[in-house]
């Protein structure tokens, strides 16, 4: 059993900063790509950010230069660092791993969502 926890969620107003964290936990082997996806009210889920394994990260045009993804391995742990928030931002964000357990199966497995709201 693998699960992923996310967790940082709150209400923020616009400018300020959040971080979210999406823990892995369970029997796991190995974990590969990461993501953040988002989905506002009314809106397509839409990815954020990636991280490789190896650190190579990828950003949506949206949050460039705001949004800074990082994962720590040794922990099973993914970050996302969230600057200067835009009301735009306001969406439950979920994680996303692609996770080898120790039976040697690759999946992928997405957490239950942590709410953003960015508010005045």
């Amino acid at each position: 059993q693998v699960q992923l926890v996310e967790s940082g969620g709150a209400l923020v107003q616009p400018g300020g900063s959040l971080r979210l964290s999406c823990a892995a936990s369970g029997r796991i082997f190995s974990i590969n790509n990461m993501g953040w996806y988002r989905q506002a009210p009314g809106k397509q889920r839409e990815l954020v950010a990636t991280i490789t394994r190896g650190g190579g990260t990828w950003y949506v045009d949206s949050v460039k230069g705001r949004f800074t993804i990082s994962r720590d391995n040794a922990k099973n742990t993914m970050y996302l660092q969230m600057n200067s928030l835009k009301p735009e931002d306001t969406a439950v964000y979920y994680c996303n791993a692609a996770i080898q357990v120790v039976s040697g199966t690759w999946r992928n497995y997405w957490g239950q969502g942590t709410q953003v709201i960015v508010s005045s």
